[in-house]
């Protein structure tokens, strides 16, 4: 006998992708209290030290976390030591995570290039270690060095990429920042030390195993599989990833439902996640997403360059939207422009923009910005751009909404929220 599974169409996919990140149907947490909530609701947050509006990380929280302040993320992180930032690829996560990341630090350490590092610069090492430990929190710019990696991404000096090996292998962690550079101390001194131990390898592998879940929403066996091999940072043979995924389904955490578009790609979600797809199958927004003012129908909301949901080519077949981040590509080679953010309303991406902070004039500049084919441009199509630029502008600090190109509003009536 077939087992029957709920079928879902696009449209409600995307809308619990969304919500699930915390986007859908609008900002649902506030300020500090809620940049905390949001980290440990698993909204994807990607740290990124470039600064031409604001950074990517900010913006992120700023798209979930009404009157989301920079400041905010800070005192979560470096304050009140609720969250933590870590990986090769930069994201921040809540402090009752690092027992599983423990075990992903053991696996950094050694890996070949971190070995090699260690047999060949381990009096460096040891001596920033010493460093660290007898006179505090330290940052690579406090500490001369020899410069040996010219041309290296993270540091030149020995001396800074020696912390940058303590830090990725778990025997540091970040104290604070000093705008985009690091401030390192030893593990014990920053965590909180009810969370400061090392789960079991098999522990870690469940957790991040549903983790995964957590962040993506719907995903197909494939997918989970590259997302959970890349958590937990070692190789996943497939009949391994197989028989996880069948245990969980097995189980019952784990649910498979099919895309009506797709009919025959079997997806999965958490099953305590179950009830929230079926609200929106129904139409209806789950009670647990209730907002806390504005819709995405009501008020537009820019995504950041490396949001979750639109990074990486997950645009492209979640929105039907093709995005890619052009910051790195030579001006020659640029499609649409230099840090050009997509603008959501709804659920659907509907255009996107490219612009510069002018922050001595406290002026946010449009220089370019695009609609998608087909999006109908009425009343209420403005009314929510210009409510979006509205917070965007509060966001910034900006004062002003200032454009290059036509737009379908005129930016001189956009004034930042109060």
């Amino acid at each position: 006998m077939t087992q029957e599974h709920l079928t879902i169409s696009q449209i409600t996919l995307r809308r619990f992708i969304l919500g699930r990140q915390g986007l859908y149907p609008g900002r649902r947490w506030k300020g500090k209290t809620g940049t905390r909530a949001a980290l440990e609701a698993d909204a994807v947050i990607q740290i990124d030290p470039l600064n031409m509006i604001a950074r990517s990380h900010e913006i992120s929280l700023y798209g979930r976390v009404v009157n989301f302040k920079p400041a905010d993320l800070d005192a979560v992180l470096y304050q009140d030591r609720a969250g933590f930032d870590y990986g090769g690829t930069l994201f921040v996560y809540p402090m009752h995570e690092l027992p599983y990341f423990r075990v992903v630090m053991g696996r950094k350490a050694n890996e070949p290039r971190r070995v090699e590092f260690a047999a060949n610069h381990g009096e460096v090492i040891e001596r920033m270690r010493r460093i660290v430990t007898e006179k505090g929190a330290h940052g690579s710019r406090e500490i001369g060095g020899e410069s040996i990696f010219k041309g290296a991404y993270r540091s030149s000096r020995d001396t800074g990429q020696a912390l940058y090996h303590l830090w990725i292998s778990g025997s540091l962690m970040t104290h604070s920042r000093r705008g985009a550079e690091r401030v390192y101390d030893l593990r014990e001194r920053v965590a909180p030390p009810h969370f400061d131990y090392c789960a079991s390898a098999e522990e870690a592998d469940q957790y991040f195993a549903l983790k995964t879940f957590r962040q993506l929403g719907i995903i197909t066996a494939k997918s989970w599989r590259s997302s959970f091999q890349g958590s937990v940072e070692r190789k996943v043979e497939p009949t391994e990833a197989e028989a996880r995924l069948r245990g969980l389904i097995q189980s019952g955490m784990v649910t498979e439902i099919r895309l009506a578009e797709e009919p025959t790609i079997p997806r999965y979600l958490l099953s305590e996640d179950l009830p929230l797809l079926e609200t929106l199958h129904r139409s209806k927004i789950p009670e647990a997403w209730q907002l806390l003012e504005t819709t995405t129908d009501q008020e537009m909301t820019f995504l950041a360059p490396l949001e979750i949901v639109s990074a990486r080519g997950r645009a492209k077949p979640l929105f039907g939207f093709d995005y890619i981040w052009e910051v790195y590509k030579p001006e020659s080679q640029r499609r649409w422009g230099y840090y050009t953010l997509p603008v959501l309303y709804g659920d659907q991406l509907v255009a996107r923009f490219d612009s510069k902070l002018d922050r001595a004039s406290k002026s946010l500049q449009i220089k370019g910005f695009w609609t998608e084919s087909g999006v109908q441009i009425n009343k209420d199509f403005r009314a929510a751009l210009k409510a979006g630029y509205a917070r965007f502008l509060k966001f910034l600090g900006a004062e002003r909404l200032e454009s290059a190109v036509e737009l379908p509003i005129d930016p001189k009536t956009v004034k930042a929220l109060r």
